[in-house]
Parts: C-alpha cells; structure tokens; sequence
C-alpha cells in the first residue's frame, strides 16, 4: 500500500473553539479542515473519493445532533438532518460513497432511550430508518454489510453487543456475547479484524477480535477510559482515545497485537481512518489557510 499523506481525521478542542482536522500516523502534519457548528460536535469521516467529510454539529443548546457533509477544503458545508432533540451521530460512508449511514438516539415519550441505524443518500435525500437494527455506531464493511452495536448502552436489562448485519436489516449476525457493554466496533482495511470497545475487564478497553467473533483480545491496559478506535490505513495499528490527567484526550496508536503504545497528538479525539484524501481539494485548503 502507498504512503498516505494523512491517516487519521479527528477532532480537536483548543479552548472552546472545536475543529476537524487531518493529521498524518507520526501527528506530526496536520491541516485544519473546519470549525464545527456551534463549537460542539466531531465524529468525522473521509469520504472514498477524499473529496468530502461528513461529521455532526450540535444546535439547540446541544439538545439537537444533526450530520452535516462538506468538501475535504472546508467549503460548502451542508446540514443533511435536523430532526429536534434526535443525537445523529458517527457518519460513515458506502464504498462508492453514495450513501451515508449514520446512528440516532433520541428519548421517546415514556422517556426511554431509543438507538436506531438510519439511511441516507450522501446529500441528504431519502432517509430512512433500516427496520430490526436497534443499536449504534455503524459502518459499512468492505462487502457492504453493516457492522454495528446493539442497543444496550443505555439499558438496564441487556449489554451492548457488536453484530453484523445486511444493508436491509436481515440475517444479523452477533459476535460478542457477554454482559457488558461492548461497542463502537471498526472494522479494519482488509475487512479480517474488528477493533472495537468492551468493559468486560472492568475498564473500557480496546479489544480486537477476527470478523467471526474469534480471538477477541485485548490491547489497551489503562486505568482510565480509552475509546474511538480507528485502523491505521495499512491495518497495523489501532489509533484510539484516552482521557489525560487534565480531564481532555489525546491520540495513541497501538499496534494490533497490543504492543508499542504511542501518545500521536494532544487535545484531539473522535479518530477516523482516512484511506484516500483528493490532491487538489489539499492544494486549495493549504492555500486558504496561508490567506
């Protein structure tokens, strides 16, 4: 595989201004994208092509989660849902990048939490709600079914659990079964491994585990929470999120069999795998930020 300029996009707080940027595996190259609405909201993720992201802002006094689309040089930001008091969350877009998917979570009105994995054209047409899925965090995997969790994070009753499932919501395949949450599941380039987050062992780790649901191990092995995993591009390492001693985030990365922990940038969460950026939308934002 080629180098990539960038491997990771993410987001970063400085102050109380929150942004997207890119960064390279070292965080030693990185270029800002955007400035979130309303300085709150992130999750973002490349598109195939690398000419767009997709991420969700906040509105309503953060009551309000709505995915957003906009070109990798920062311009032409466009507000796809806006359904008040719904969290749309954690975009991800289809291999042909026509399609985004996306979670929702919203309280219905016995004031119970509902998660469901929604549909929509990548300019915001035709959204739909994918029937049988109850959970979160999807994704699409390399032959285009839906990696996801499973509700329960907000459950009393049920953990979550990570499944596979078809774009139409059948033949849901579970691979986790256990009583604790695991969750946000990721799967990697050559669509063999799963990286995902489970507090089985008391914390909330990163564990990999094959796309059977074999092998789960753990590689992360902190005292404090670590989430929002993310493949590096050639399927190597595991970037992820840990909460440092001031209370904020910063970037490690991994290698997949646990070893060789890496602190990679400061202050900045929410990781994403970018596999392709487009050369000339680059050429354009570099040359805004020099203005």
């Amino acid at each position: 595989m080629t180098s990539q300029p960038f491997s990771i996009i993410y987001g970063f707080k400085e102050g109380d201004n929150k942004s997207i940027y890119l960064s390279d595996e070292q965080g030693k190259k990185r270029i800002k994208i955007i400035d979130v609405p309303n300085n709150a909201g992130g999750y973002p993720a490349v598109s195939p092509t690398g000419k767009q992201i997709a991420f969700y802002g906040k509105y309503d006094k953060r009551k309000t989660w709505s995915i957003h689309t906009a070109d990798i040089d920062g311009t032409n930001m466009r507000r796809l849902t806006n359904l008040k008091n719904a969290w749309d969350y954690g975009p991800a877009f289809s291999s042909d990048g026509k399609t985004i998917v996306f979670g929702r979570e919203y309280t219905d009105k016995n004031g119970d939490m509902q998660e469901g994995i929604w549909l929509m054209n990548s300019d915001g047409t035709e959204q739909h709600q994918i029937k049988g899925l109850e959970g979160g965090a999807p994704e699409y995997m390399p032959d285009g079914r839906l990696l996801f969790h499973s509700k329960g994070r907000f459950s009393k009753t049920a953990a979550a659990q990570i499944s596979i499932a078809n774009i139409d919501g059948s033949n849901v395949i579970q691979l986790t079964n256990d009583d604790t949450d695991n969750f946000n599941p990721k799967i990697s380039p050559d669509g063999t491994q799963i990286a995902y987050l489970s507090n089985r062992d008391g914390n909330q780790e990163v564990y990999v585990m094959n796309v059977d649901g074999s092998n789960q191990t753990r590689l992360t092995r902190n005292r404090i929470r670590d989430g929002d995993p993310a493949w590096s591009p050639d399927g190597s390492k595991v970037f992820f999120t840990s909460q440092n001693v001031f209370g904020i985030y910063d970037i490690y990365k991994v290698d997949k069999d646990g070893s060789s922990t890496e602190r990679v940038l400061i202050n900045a969460s929410q990781t994403a795998t970018v596999y392709h950026v487009d050369k000339h939308y680059l050429e354009r934002l570099a040359h805004a930020r020099q203005q």
